[in-house]
């Protein structure tokens, strides 16, 4: 049975930072043939997202789609070498900082045993059954490091409210049904799963991920609860971690970005 809880969250939306971006990114491990729009042009975030300027619902999120989608791919072992990179922990770089736990961790304690880290799928990959190729299986933008137990506490859940806590993720819930993550972390979660709805539209072979406002999704491309992630992305607004892990990302592998950590303001433009 669902424990409800109110949650201490700070109010507001910050503002998204602007970062300049290089003319021509750094090419990361995994390059494909095609050089993404994002490296080829764009020199500020401004310029990365004009074909977007002035667009609301269902149009801007095609518009994102066709930004973003234009990205170099990393393989599934390629991940473990990445999230060194992007979950850096600030105060110490031999560890990363593990999502749901919030525990700063030996970047080379990954693998399998207990008290390892592993590769978490924030959008669970059984939700469209995508699996670990890459495309969607492979996309750092919702890839994060996780304790072995904790990753697989969380399993393919969706997220909600409430439950029972966490061992070795303080702050952390869980029941039958959902998963709810700790407060600093609640928006990052949203926007990796928004993220992900607007990339993945059907193409490139692989499912339309989409959001609704429920939980039990099993093996449908879906995610929820759409309502209580609005609500998450801005309480909980983009942080210098976040926001360091989109520059990341964007200019050593992917060469894409999440518009919603730039942008969180069209979340609500969208949904």
């Amino acid at each position: 049975m669902r424990i409800s809880r109110t949650a201490p969250w700070a109010a507001g939306l910050a503002a998204a930072a602007l970062f300049l971006i290089p003319a021509t990114a750094t090419a990361g491990p995994q390059r494909t043939a095609a050089t993404p729009r994002a490296a080829a042009a764009a020199t500020t975030v401004d310029d990365y997202y004009a074909p977007a300027a002035g667009k609301t619902g269902a149009a801007l999120k095609s518009a994102l789609h066709d930004i973003i989608k234009n990205q170099s791919t990393v393989t599934y072992d390629g991940v473990w070498n990445a999230l060194k990179v992007t979950d850096q922990d600030p105060a110490n770089p031999n560890n990363v900082i593990l999502v749901y736990s919030g525990r700063s961790q030996s970047k080379n304690s990954n693998g399998g045993g207990v008290n390892d880290w592993n590769r978490e799928h924030v959008w669970a990959k059984s939700h469209g059954d995508f699996g670990t190729v890459t495309g969607p299986g492979t996309d750092l933008h919702h890839l994060r490091p996780e304790d072995v137990t904790v990753n697989s506490t969380r399993g393919n859940k969706d997220f909600d409210m409430g439950g029972s806590p966490v061992a070795e993720a303080p702050g952390s819930y869980t029941d039958a049904d959902s998963f709810e993550p700790r407060d600093a972390v609640k928006g990052d979660v949203a926007r990796m799963l928004l993220y992900m709805a607007v990339r993945y539209e059907g193409g490139d072979g692989f499912p339309d991920l989409e959001m609704n406002d429920r939980v039990n999704n099993g093996t449908a491309p879906l995610f929820g609860r759409i309502s209580l992630l609005k609500q998450w992305n801005q309480m909980d607004p983009p942080d210098a971690f976040e926001k360091r892990r989109n520059q990341v990302i964007f200019d050593t592998y992917q060469h894409n970005r999440n518009p919603f950590i730039d942008h969180p303001e069209w979340v609500n433009s969208i949904w």
